[in-house]
This record gives C-alpha cells, sequence and structure tokens, in this order.
C-alpha cells in the first residue's frame, strides 16, 4: 500500500518542489520509502511521486516510479495474482529484476496495453506515463478500495491518492461545489465522480482516464461494469451446488489476500462475515492470526464478547480494546485531517482505533467489507423489497394522485407532526417513494437524510440535483435485491465504506485488504440468483450456511449490530461542547452556507430530546469541522 502524486502542466510553472509538498502530506501512506521523477517536455512538465509501504519485495529494487522501456509507473494497492500474469510475461521473453507486483504490473501493461486489467485480480490506483504515445494514463480498481482524485484546471492537471496532496500544490484552486454539498448532506459521503471541490473529481471505480499530452484533452473509459454482470443471466444452481461454489471461491479469494512479506491479521467484529473470513484462513493453518477487536463501554452497542468467543473458538490470536469517550474525544479533531473531504460515518471513530491496535502487531489486515454488499446483509434490503411489493399493488394512478396531493400539504400542519421521530423526512419520502420506477431509486430515497426541501430549508441556496449510480438503468436486471445490490456497490460501499477504511487504515501505515472484493467473487455473486443470497427472512443465506460449518449456529445467530459508536449518548453528554461550538451562529455565519437559525432549531431540539436525527446534525458537525481544517 502506497501513496501517488503527479501533475501535468500545460502551463509550465510546476516545480519538482511543488510536487515533493504534495508528497509530503500522505508521508503516512508510505512512511518506508519515496522516489519522483520529473520532466520538462516540449509543452508541458510532468511529474510522478511516489510513498512506499513496503509489504511485497522489502528491497529497494521495488522502488518507485519505476520504468521500463518508454514506460513510467507509480502504483498503489496489490494485484493478488501478480504471480501467474508474471509466469504468462516470461513465456513471452519478459525478464524480472524484482519480486514486486509493481513490475509485473508495468510489463503487462507494455505487453498488453488496458486488455492488461482484465488479467488483474487486485486493488489498485495508478498513473503510466506512456511517452511514447504522449500520454498520461490514470487507471482505479474496480472496487474503488484505492481512491484516486484528479484535477484539471487553466492547464493544470494534478492527481492525488488524497485530496490533501491538492492543497500543496500554488495553484489548486479551492472552490467548494455546492451542489456536491448537497449530496454529502443527504448521504453523509460523496458518491464518485464527484469531489467536494469544483474542477476535481474522483475516478470512478473500473474507469481508466488518457490524458492526451499533444492535444491537452482528457477521455475517461471504463474498462469493467459490476451492472454488465447483474445482468447476465442467472446460473442455475442447487443449493449443496451454490454452498459449495462459493465457499471454493471466497477460500482462494481469501488465500491470496495471505500474500506478503510483512506480517497480517484480520479485524474481526464477531458477525458473519468477518468470521468467516477468520474461520477459512485458519482452519488450514498451524500459526495463529492474529485478530483485532474493538468493543464500547456501552453494552447496546458492544460486539466485543461475540468477537472474542469466535477467536477463542477458531483458535486466533486475539487483541481487543474498548472505545470510551475520552478515545472518541481524541480522534474526532483528527477526523477532518485524516478524511480531507467532509464525511459523515461516525463509525469512523473505532475504525481508525481498531487500526491503530492492528498497526502495533501487524503491518496488513483484512476486513470484510462488501459482504453486505455482494450478498444481501443489510436490513435495508429485505425492508425496501417488501416496500416495493406493497407499492406494485396500488395501481399507478392512485400512486401519481396521492404523491400530489401530499405536496399542497406541508407535514408541519400534520396534527400529529410533533409527536413523530423524524416525520418531516419520513413524510416528504414517501412522496418521493411513490415515484420510484425500480428498488434502486427506492433505496435512494430511503437513505437519504436530508430531503430536497429539507435542504432549501438547512442551506442559504438551493443544490441542483446530481445523477449517480442511484440514478441507474436497471430495467436489464430483473429482481429487487440485485437492482439494490449494484447500485449500493457503487455508492455507498465504494464512496463509504471503502473510503472510511482506507483513510482509517493508511493514516497509521497499515494496509488494508478486502477479500470480499475479490474480482472472482463480484463475478459470481452478481450471477448466483437472490434467493442465495435473500431467504424466507434470511439475509446472506449462503454465507450463513458456509460459516455454520466452521462456527456453532448458535453463537453465531444474533442480530446484526454494524460498527457504530454510541455518538447519541456522547454529544449529549461528553462531547456536547462540540454541537455548541460548531453549530453555534458564529461558526455558522463563518462560511454562510448553513441557515444558521434552521441548523441550531435541530440542535436545541436534539439536545432537549426531541425528534431530531443524530445523523443529520453529525454531517453538519463534520463538514463544519472539514471547513475550518482546509478552506
Amino acid at each position: 500500500m502506497c501513496g501517488i502524486v503527479g501533475f501535468c502542466d500545460f502551463r509550465k510553472k510546476s516545480t519538482i518542489e511543488n510536487l515533493r509538498s504534495m508528497m509530503d502530506v500522505i508521508h503516512h501512506r508510505g512512511p518506508d520509502a519515496k522516489g519522483d521523477l520529473y520532466y520538462k517536455l516540449n509543452r508541458n512538465v510532468l511529474a510522478l511521486g511516489h510513498q512506499r509501504l513496503s509489504v511485497l519485495d522489502l528491497s529497494d529494487e521495488g522502488i518507485q516510479p519505476m520504468s521500463f522501456e518508454h514506460l513510467d509507473i507509480v502504483y498503489n494497492g496489490e494485484v493478488y495474482n501478480f504471480q501467474e500474469i508474471k509466469v504468462e510475461l516470461e513465456a513471452l521473453n519478459y525478464s524480472f529484476h524484482s519480486l514486486s507486483d509493481t513490475e509485473v504490473i508495468l510489463k503487462a501493461y507494455h505487453c498488453w496495453g488496458l486488455n492488461a486489467l482484465d488479467k488483474f485480480n487486485g486493488m489498485f490506483a495508478l498513473a503510466i506515463f506512456d511517452k511514447q504515445k504522449e500520454e498520461l494514463i490514470l487507471i482505479r480498481d474496480r472496487a474503488g478500495v484505492k481512491p484516486l482524485y484528479w484535477y484539471w484546471k487553466d492547464g493544470l492537471f494534478l492527481f492525488a491518492s488524497e485530496l490533501k496532496s491538492f492543497h500543496q500544490h500554488p495553484h489548486f484552486e479551492k472552490k467548494i461545489d455546492r451542489d456536491v454539498l448537497g449530496l454529502y448532506l443527504q448521504h453523509g459521503y460523496i458518491p464518485q465522480p464527484y469531489s467536494i471541490f469544483d474542477s476535481t473529481q474522483q475516478l470512478t471505480a473500473g474507469y481508466s482516464l488518457h490524458l492526451d499530452l499533444k492535444t491537452e484533452k482528457i477521455e475517461t473509459k471504463q474498462y469493467w461494469s459490476v451492472s454488465e454482470w447483474y445482468e447476465k443471466p442467472k446460473l442455475i444452481l442447487t443449493d449443496d451446488e451454490a454452498i459449495n461454489q462459493t465457499e471454493t471461491i471466497l477460500k482462494r479469494a481469501f488465500n491470496y489476500r495471505m500474500v506478503s512479506d510483512v506480517p497480517v491479521g484480520i479485524f474481526l467484529s464477531g458477525g458473519y462475515d468477518s468470521s468467516l473470513v477468520t474461520a477459512l484462513l485458519q482452519i488450514d493453518r498451524d500459526e495463529k492470526i492474529n485478530t483485532f477487536t474493538i468493543g464500547f463501554e456501552e453494552s447496546g452497542y458492544d460486539e466485543s464478547p461475540h468477537a472474542k468467543s469466535v477467536a477463542k473458538h477458531l483458535g486466533t490470536e486475539h487483541t481487543e480494546y474498548y472505545c470510551s469517550h475520552k478515545d472518541a474525544l481524541e480522534i474526532i479533531p483528527k477526523l477532518a485531517d485524516i478524511y480531507d473531504e467532509p464525511f459523515g460515518d461516525a463509525s469512523v471513530i473505532p475504525t481508525v482505533l481498531v487500526s491503530q491496535l492492528a498497526r502495533k502487531r501487524v503491518t496488513v489486515s483484512l476486513s470484510a467489507d462488501g459482504g453486505d454488499e455482494i450478498f444481501a446483509g443489510y436490513d435495508e434490503y429485505p425492508n425496501t423489497l417488501n416496500m416495493r411489493k406493497k407499492f406494485n399493488k396500488v395501481p399507478s394512478f392512485v400512486k401519481k394522485s396521492v404523491s400530489s396531493m401530499m405536496s399542497t400539504i406541508s407535514p408541519t400542519k400534520v396534527p400529529f407532526y410533533h409527536y413523530l421521530y423524524n416525520f418531516e423526512t419520513r413524510y416528504e419520502k414517501v412522496q418521493n417513494l411513490l415515484k420510484t420506477e425500480n428498488c434502486g431509486q427506492m433505496l435512494k430515497y430511503r437513505s437519504e437524510q436530508f430531503t430536497t426541501t429539507q435542504l432549501k430549508q438547512l442551506l442559504n441556496f438551493s443544490p441542483n440535483s446530481l445523477t449517480t449510480a442511484f440514478d441507474s438503468d436497471t430495467s436489464k436486471i430483473d429482481d429487487c435485491i440485485s437492482q439494490m445490490l449494484m447500485v449500493d456497490y457503487q455508492t455507498y460501499m465504494s464512496a463509504n465504506i471503502l473510503t472510511k477504511v482506507d483513510r482509517a487504515t493508511m493514516s497509521v501505515g497499515l494496509e488494508g485488504r478486502e477479500p470480499f472484493l475479490d474480482k472472482t467473487i463480484i463475478e459470481f455473486a452478481a450471477q448466483l440468483p437472490s434467493h442465495f443470497k435473500y431467504r424466507d427472512g434470511e439475509q446472506k443465506w449462503v454465507l450463513k450456511q458456509i460459516t455454520h460449518k466452521y462456527l456453532p449456529k448458535e453463537m453465531m445467530n444474533r442480530p446484526k449490530m454494524g460498527f457504530s459508536p454510541p455518538i447519541t449518548e456522547w454529544f449529549k453528554d461528553e462531547l456536547r461542547d462540540y454541537f455548541m461550538h460548531y453549530l453555534s451562529h458564529e461558526k455558522l455565519n463563518q462560511n454562510g452556507y448553513f441557515n444558521a437559525k434552521e441548523v441550531i432549531r435541530m440542535r436545541d431540539n436534539y439536545l432537549n430530546g426531541k425528534n431530531v436525527s443524530i445523523k443529520k446534525l453529525w454531517f453538519i458537525l463534520m463538514f463544519q469541522m472539514w471547513h475550518e481544517k482546509w478552506m
């Protein structure tokens, strides 16, 4: 795992010192070594920079940028099947001077061009400078495990693993995109391809970007699409075949993630996904795998006893730590720096803590993210499915009439408005849900924290609606569960879950690996009929059947808790000062984005025990703290 940066400046104003400043601020991503290249070309200056975290081939032979003939590369990630690709290349008379996957990737691109991507199985964000074609190419993995941002304005092209690098370039213009701010407040994260800044984007997962140095034109190309796999005919399998084939694919993918020249551990929550990862990896090993868990002093949020039971049953080397409000007080001020874009998932607190805990003993840690989005683990899926079934029974003209009638009545005029939790949000959501055409759209409206009307009340401007993967055409996907999984994969999983884990792990120089996001698992699961994922009210059906081979059913069967800290309790007591400071008239009026009166009304209602969602206030708080740090 590493950090990459670079630029191509057609005004020829950027210097090697600018590049090194961009590198220095992501030193945490790669503390073991650094390298750079700087070219003065006829039409521009171009530079590549790399911060290295040594995981494979710890020698200097793996240092980047790496060059071969007319190609230079900087690369962040791991391609787990690089040894197989290396054998193919050796048969084509390529020779190798290192044991790193970087050299394999570089020579694979030299041999096959973009077609090499079909062979790569792993997580990666990379940049290749092709001197022969006079082209700079950026590429991001299929899931978006590894981040990659780019900026293009007035002849200056920048790219980096994290946005904080852009702030170090003297010609980066940091202007907030107000439409994206609205999108962030609705979801608590910023979906790809957007970024909080104008002229700045995330490279979408499964895409490459091509900057032609001759014409100064940018083109993006999709090399892989998750929706195409969901659109394929479903596999015809018996229950036993589905269980056995899934287990075989999982074992192979999980074992790929153990390839390393440094110690490897696992984040273990005690839930099905992380327990299955641990079971399949520990069961065939004599040495004990290191597992790590964060617990909470508040019992209603604490999964650590379950994790401890799983670890004991499987025989891992287990370490746990209990997160207190004091730990939260220490981490919250750091969040704006770690997540250098507004980010509203409060589970970043335990994620940062478990990363710190793991880094004391290992350099690589596996997490089980993606299992819920691939095998239908969230309660939201059956809830949305049941709602869709009910809505489908209502004639279209009735739904349109009810939605139209509701739009003429303010929710505040409803007599029982003050007595129902979050009633305004729920009222407008029902309006929107009545107009939806598929389950992906239903998922969008059900997951939004602020409705369009509420945003207008909250902000001092009216953001335009932006198109995201929530708006994807799902007409070729024949069932509701698959529609939601396809959409969630490209939105919540990529922009929330993977962002959370990447920044948390990298903040302490820990490589995070996602075994469920193996190419073979994603493509197989997309073709797996939904009744193997959700059956008779049971989520992740096929994963549970496999897990029960290794762990007693009575140990695993319990309500899903997630990884959220008790912020509802914390912010009414020990952390109350954060709300009072950052959500004050003075602070809110400093940047002018929010209607201070409305935010303070929400804040005070929450602190007085009225029906205000803590998530809404947390989203605003995180933006305010980010703005103070970066603007």
